[in-house]
């Protein structure tokens, strides 16, 4: 079947020879791929930032498709069923799938105890392959994959399964309150969405921080927010203390992760040197920026290994941090009743509509910030009609 094929950093392919998924297990499903996306997650593998990323592995995290098969123990869904399924791998029953934190699930990655198992991402999250490929082997089949409503767009659909509920959980992390400030470190699809979704909080301002004009004009029309280019700002923490009377923002995002540039140090020994888990620079701001008391939310990806950051600041301002991978199936209920009543709009953030064949021009186009690119999403053969 037709995949993409991770060859090492930068190097990727469309592989016509990678081998059909087959059930494994009974609780599996396959399923058809509809639609696929390439994340900015996806970008870390391709650029060699994140650990154990072997070669031969295809990527892809957030996939819509048609199941095509089923275990013997799959009873939630059907053969012929169009789904949106989570980019977690969740069974459902550990501890953690009990209290919903999906995200955290300690059955599906043998390596539970650093991280749960992700579709699509290097074997610290369980090797499993993603859903940049014709068909997938999707586990835990009566738990992650939802029904796509009738109603619904495959374009929204597919950005059901990160996008949105990531951005939605950064906001909701960020304990948002009516009257808050809030900053969003990133413009990307994440950034995007949280800011956007923290207006659903109560937010009275949102400010989004990047350095690429082109995503912050978008920020700015689609969620509504304050832009600001760090590169034309002496400082930017100094900037948001001075716009909020010398407080802080009473919340900030991180929404930027390992890849993080604005300072020369960081850039040296998280994305050049590989000396610590990417750069922690975003992280720093959303420290130094938001005031005693407040609240980091951190949705940007890092490596697993050490990094740097000002604990000392995080103790003496009294700083509540909070991070995590989306627990997708826990929102999903309520993002689907968001979409279905204007208040998000997913699909207007897809920018790129690719064939899969050409999955090596797509993370060119994305990776280098070509072409005003937000979101690519891949679409298979069988799906392109």
């Amino acid at each position: 079947m037709l995949a993409m094929n991770f060859r090492g950093p930068f190097r990727v392919r469309a592989d016509h020879d990678k081998p059909y998924p087959a059930i494994e297990h009974p609780e599996d499903a396959i399923v058809r791929v509809l639609r696929s996306c390439i994340c900015g997650s996806d970008l870390h593998l391709y650029h060699g930032l994140v650990p154990d990323t072997r070669v031969g592995t295809t990527f892809g995290h957030e996939f819509v498709g048609e199941i095509v098969d089923i275990g013997s123990d799959v009873q939630k869904v059907k053969v012929g069923d169009r789904v949106m399924v989570p980019f977690n791998i969740a069974c459902g029953r550990c501890a953690f799938c009990q209290q919903e934190l999906y995200g955290m699930c300690h059955e599906a990655n043998p390596q539970a105890t650093g991280a749960g198992g992700i579709f699509g991402y290097s074997h610290t999250t369980g090797g499993y392959n993603g859903g940049q490929a014709e068909y997938v082997r999707v586990p835990y089949a009566d738990v992650g994959p939802t029904v796509i409503p009738e109603w619904m767009d495959l374009d929204d659909a597919v950005l059901l399964t990160d996008v949105v509920p990531t951005g939605y959980q950064a906001a909701e992390m960020g304990g948002i309150q009516k009257g808050d400030t809030v900053v969003v470190f990133g413009a990307g699809p994440i950034g995007i969405m949280a800011a956007k979704c923290s207006w659903l909080f109560g937010a009275e301002r949102v400010i989004v921080i990047d350095q690429l004009d082109y995503r912050l004009e978008f920020a700015e029309n689609y969620a509504n927010a304050e832009v600001y280019n760090f590169k034309m700002l002496e400082d930017p923490v100094v900037f948001i203390k001075k716009t909020t009377d010398s407080l802080g923002a009473d919340v900030c995002i991180d929404a930027v992760g390992a890849e993080a540039a604005g300072d020369t140090l960081n850039t040296l020994m998280g994305r050049k040197l590989l000396l610590q888990g990417g750069s922690t620079t975003a992280l720093h701001w959303a420290i130094n920026s938001v005031k005693k008391g407040g609240i980091v939310s951190v949705v940007g990806v890092y490596g697993p290994t050490n990094a740097l950051i000002p604990m000392g600041n995080i103790v003496n301002k009294g700083i509540t941090l909070r991070a995590g991978q989306a627990n997708v199936k826990r929102l999903l209920p309520k993002m689907i009743e968001h979409v279905q009543n204007g208040y998000i709009n997913p699909k207007e953030m897809i920018t790129h509509r690719i064939p899969l064949e050409e999955v090596a021009e797509g993370y060119h186009i994305f990776s280098r910030k070509l072409d005003n690119c937000i979101k690519p999403v891949l679409i298979p053969p069988s799906a392109q009609t």
